[in-house]
């Protein structure tokens, strides 16, 4: 007998909410027609579906959908074999080099420590020996320990940390089950992290219009994260973001704030991921995120049952949004790759509102992140709800891309020698010199979405040198500064 998944009802679901695509899009035909599916590279476990803190924006639990409810506590270890053997199953057939596993919840960490590196040392297990495995562990970090990080050193896996902001105010929204404060547990993990640099993957903050953008972003440094994800709240056309005002761009402009003291610093002090994925997409190179540009989306869900579900943003559009319908026990990923919601995401600009598709910002947008498109009724077929704001965002930071080089569009074209996103930023660009066409992709290794966060960062196979020529940067570079 199929298990059943705790999203028996999917497609009608599916169909009623989001006509686009699950009603309109015709799969068949496409594949028919050639369009072939972009294989897997990430892959989410939700290795325990509950939570030490009870954050009020949290989209795991105080969003539309509600289906951890149903779900078990835990991964099994059943389940986590059934894991390794469809991932392996997955890798082999399309020969991957490398995949990405993310530890997830709900709190990872509230399994014992002894079972909390399990799944990726049976992953690894099952793979052909020649497969690259990188693993991270989204956390909230108040279960940190000392023997906990020995635990998830000695198996390869680098940990990522979500909170709001480095000072106690930012994390009000932070809270236990009895509504007190997490800042100074995180806090207390995040020390024992920056000692540790080799295990620190980073830190996701989702914006806050209600603080100030540079002051949070000071703070956060004092933490010294190698990486900073900025994310936007989860939002929709039918529930907006907070704050926003016909005709009014904040968190464009909140988000330009923290660029400008970014970029301006004498010296790198952090990666931020979103501002590095606008620069590499202005310079032509490959993206590395779902949140922006339109490569083919990579990652799949694993629930704590074994359900295969798309990404954990959609659980802010409707009840069942993520789900599939399909199990390990009975589904391959590939099968996964061909539900409608997998395929739209894998379509790129076909998949986009006419307006997106018309828009000069199309190759660095790519749309915005596939949730913050969806309109009860409709789906996910309308132009970002942050539209205007990443409008503001990606122009600003192409002015400052263009003023760097002295105005000279061709010393954008082909950048040799130390990368932009290395370091030293305007200074780094001013070096830059025309000549070579080639761009080497930029690395992913950021960290991965915890319960109050927003997309994963996913990698993929390293793409085919893009030639600025090509790409007509020149032309795209000055055209977003006018």
């Amino acid at each position: 007998m199929r298990p059943r998944t705790s999203q028996e009802g999917a497609p009608g679901v599916h169909r009623r909410h989001a006509p686009w695509p699950y009603a309109r899009l015709d799969v068949p035909a496409l594949r028919a027609a050639g369009h072939r599916p972009s294989p897997l590279r990430q892959f989410v476990l939700k290795t325990h579906s509950r939570c030490n803190l009870a954050c009020t924006y949290c989209y795991v639990y105080a969003m539309a959908d509600q289906s951890w409810r149903t779900r078990p506590a835990r991964m099994s270890r059943t389940t986590t074999d059934l894991a390794a053997r469809r991932i392996a199953e997955h890798a082999g057939a399309h020969r991957l080099t490398r995949i990405d596993l993310v530890l997830h919840g709900g709190e990872p960490l509230l399994a014992p420590a002894a079972s909390v590196a399990a799944p990726v040392r049976r992953i690894r297990a099952a793979l052909d020996p020649a497969t690259e495995v990188t693993a991270t562990v989204q956390t909230n970090a108040t279960l940190l320990t000392p023997r906990r990080l020995d635990a998830l050193a000695a198996a390869g896996i680098t940990v990522g940390v979500s909170l709001d902001g480095g000072l106690p105010a930012h994390n009000t929204r932070r809270v236990d089950h009895t509504g007190r404060p997490s800042f100074a547990a995180t806090a207390r993990g995040l020390a024992l992290l920056a000692a540790r640099p080799e295990s620190y993957a980073g830190v996701l903050c989702v914006v806050d219009l209600a603080q100030d953008p540079v002051e949070t972003y000071r703070s956060l440094l004092a933490f010294a994260p190698p990486s900073v994800g900025l994310l936007l709240p989860l939002a929709n056309w039918s529930t907006p973001p907070p704050g926003a005002r016909p005709g009014a761009t904040p968190y464009g402009d909140w988000l330009v704030r923290v660029f400008d003291q970014w970029w301006g610093e004498p010296a790198r002090r952090t990666r931020i991921r979103l501002f590095e994925e606008v620069i590499a997409l202005l310079l032509g190179l490959p993206g590395a995120s779902e949140a922006l540009g339109t490569d083919p989306v990579a990652t799949a869900v694993v629930e704590t049952d074994g359900s295969l579900e798309q990404a954990d943003s959609l659980k802010s559009a409707y009840e069942g949004a993520a789900a599939t319908g399909m199990h390990l026990a009975t589904h391959s990923f590939d099968e996964l790759l061909d539900h409608p919601g997998m395929v739209a995401r894998q379509l790129g600009p076909a998949a986009l509102a006419d307006d997106c598709r018309a828009c000069e910002l199309l190759a660095v947008c790519g749309g915005g992140l596939y949730a913050h498109r969806y309109r009860a009724g409709e789906g996910f077929r309308e132009p970002s709800v942050y539209c205007a704001d990443l409008q503001v965002l990606i122009r600003h930071i192409a002015g400052a891309l263009h003023a760097a080089v002295g105005g000279a569009g061709a010393a954008v074209r082909g950048v040799r020698g130390p990368s932009p996103l290395d370091g030293g930023g305007p200074q780094a660009l001013r070096q830059a010199h025309p000549g070579d066409n080639r761009a080497s992709p930029v690395a992913c290794g950021d960290p991965r979405p915890g319960p109050a966060s927003g997309p994963a960062c996913h990698p993929r196979q390293a793409a085919p040198p893009h030639t600025a020529d090509g790409l007509g940067l020149r032309t795209d570079v000055q055209g977003v500064v006018s």
